[in-house]
C-alpha cells in the first residue's frame, strides 16, 4: 500500500523555518501530529468533517495549536484496520508522538497498540471503544467524544421516557456495535423481543427489517452511522414500519449530513446527543459560525468532537511549550485538566479518561418549510460517564 500523507503547514511556520539563524528554525520546529481517519468509503464524509473541524482551529491559530507550530499529518485508512496500523507504524517510525482521527473501534483496536507501546499519546475525537474505558485503559489514551455505551445508554433513557415496553436492538458487528447493544441493554426496562446484528458495510436490510415486521415491536434502537445509517433510513421509511415503529438512535445513526441525504425518511426519529447546534454558548456560537464561512456546510456532530480535541491538544501543547516528549506528565497533566474553550458549554475527564458530558434530547421535525431539523427537547442525562471507570487502573 503506497502512503500518500498531507501535510497542513502554515506557510507562516515555513518562513519561520528558513528564518536567518538556528535558535529560530530551533523554536519553529513543528509539533507532528499523526491524524489518520476514514477519508474514503460512503462513511468517508465523517472523516472529512473531522480533519476539516480538526484544521479550522489550526488556520485559526495560524499554523498553530496553543500556539505551537503544528505539522498535521493527514491519512485515509480506507475502514480497514490492516491499513491503519500500517500507517500508525509508519508514523511512529517518523518520530510522530501524538495522534488523533478514528471514527471506527475496529480501526482503533489496530492502531492503539502500535501508538501507545511506543509511549505516544492517542487523543481520539470520536472512537470510544469500552475497553479503553475500563480494564485496558491507559494513561495515554483519551476519549473526547464519548465512551461507545454513553450514546446507547442514553437512548435506553429515551425509550424508558417514551414508555417503549418491547423493542428490537440492530447494530453492525464490531466493537463499537457490540458496545452500542449494551448500552442500551444496561438502561433499557421494557423487553428486548431480538438482537440483529449486522455488517459494518450493509447496504440492504430487507431481510433484516423482514424480521422486524414479524416482531411488530414498539421501536426499534439502531446504530449504524454513514452510509448503512442512510440506507437503513429509507429501507425502514419505504418498507411502511415508520408508520407503525418508533426509530430511537444515537445521533450517530443520524447526523446532519445523514439527514439531509434521507430525505424525509427520518421524521420522528429520536436521538441522544452530546451536542446540539443550538446550545447556548460562545464557543458553539463561534465554531458554527467559522466552520459554515471556511466550508459552507453546516457542521456535524463528529466535526464539533474535531474542534474540542483541536482545543484540548492546543492547551496542552500551551502547557509544555510544545515539548510532548520530554515533558510527557505535563503534557498528560494538561489533558487531564480539560483547560480549553468547549462547544458542549462545559466538559471533564473521568479518571479513566472519557468525558464526563451532558446528553440530550433531539427530535427530528418538520420547520414548516418541508426541511426536517433537529429539535432539542431536553437533557436526559446531566454529567453523564461511562460504566466502566471503576474497572480503570491507569498502565
Amino acid at each position: 500500500m503506497k502512503n500518500h500523507a498531507l501535510h497542513y503547514v502554515a506557510a507562516a511556520v515555513l518562513l519561520a523555518l528558513a528564518g536567518s539563524g538556528p535558535a529560530t528554525a530551533q523554536t519553529a520546529k513543528p509539533v507532528k501530529i499523526g491524524f489518520i481517519d476514514t477519508l474514503s468509503t460512503p462513511a468517508g464524509y465523517i472523516g472529512e468533517d473531522q480533519r476539516d473541524a480538526f484544521m479550522l482551529a489550526v488556520k485559526e491559530g495560524g499554523g498553530k495549536l496553543g500556539g505551537v507550530p503544528v505539522d498535521v499529518v493527514v491519512e485515509d485508512d480506507g475502514l480497514k484496520p490492516a491499513n491503519a496500523k500500517q500507517i500508525a507504524d509508519k508514523m511512529v517510525q517518523d518520530g510522530i508522538r501524538l495522534f488523533t482521527g478514528i471514527t471506527f473501534s475496529n480501526v482503533m483496536a489496530a492502531v492503539g497498540p502500535t501508538v501507545l507501546n511506543a509511549g505516544g499519546f492517542y487523543v481520539s475525537l470520536n472512537s470510544g471503544p469500552s475497553n479503553y474505558a475500563g480494564k485496558a485503559c491507559n494513561k495515554n489514551f483519551f476519549s473526547v467524544a464519548f465512551e461507545n455505551d454513553s450514546y446507547s445508554d442514553t437512548a435506553g433513557d429515551v425509550a424508558n421516557e417514551l414508555g417503549m415496553k418491547n423493542m428490537v436492538v440492530m447494530a453492525p458487528n464490531y466493537q463499537a456495535g457490540r458496545d452500542a447493544v449494551n448500552g442500551f441493554k444496561s438502561a433499557y426496562k421494557g423487553k428486548i423481543a431480538d438482537e440483529i446484528y449486522t455488517k459494518l458495510d450493509q447496504s440492504d436490510f430487507s431481510v433484516e427489517l423482514a424480521r422486524v415486521r414479524s416482531i411488530a415491536p414498539d421501536a426499534i434502537f439502531q446504530f449504524h452511522p454513514g452510509g448503512a445509517g442512510i440506507n437503513l433510513a429509507k429501507q425502514f421509511a419505504n418498507s411502511g414500519l415508520s408508520d407503525k415503529i418508533k426509530m430511537i438512535t444515537p445521533i450517530y445513526s443520524m447526523d446532519d449530513r445523514m439527514l439531509a441525504a434521507s430525505g424525509a425518511a427520518a421524521k420522528g426519529y429520536y436521538l441522544s446527543s452530546p451536542w446540539s447546534a443550538d446550545l447556548d454558548n460562545a464557543q458553539n456560537k463561534h465554531f458554527l459560525q467559522a466552520f459554515k464561512e471556511a466550508y459552507h456546510r453546516t457542521p456535524t456532530v463528529y466535526a464539533a468532537q474535531a474542534y474540542d480535541t483541536a482545543n484540548l491538544i492546543a492547551s496542552a501543547l500551551k502547557a509544555v511549550g510544545g515539548d510532548v516528549t520530554g515533558k510527557a506528565d505535563a503534557f498528560r497533566a494538561a489533558l487531564e485538566k480539560a483547560d480549553f474553550p468547549t462547544v458542549r458549554g462545559h466538559f471533564k475527564f473521568a479518571p479513566n479518561h472519557y468525558p464526563i458530558q451532558d446528553w440530550y434530547l433531539l427530535h427530528v421535525e418538520d420547520d414548516g418549510t418541508g426541511k426536517l431539523v433537529y429539535k432539542n427537547v431536553r437533557v436526559i442525562a446531566r454529567d453523564h460517564a461511562d460504566p466502566y471507570v471503576s474497572q480503570c487502573k491507569m498502565q
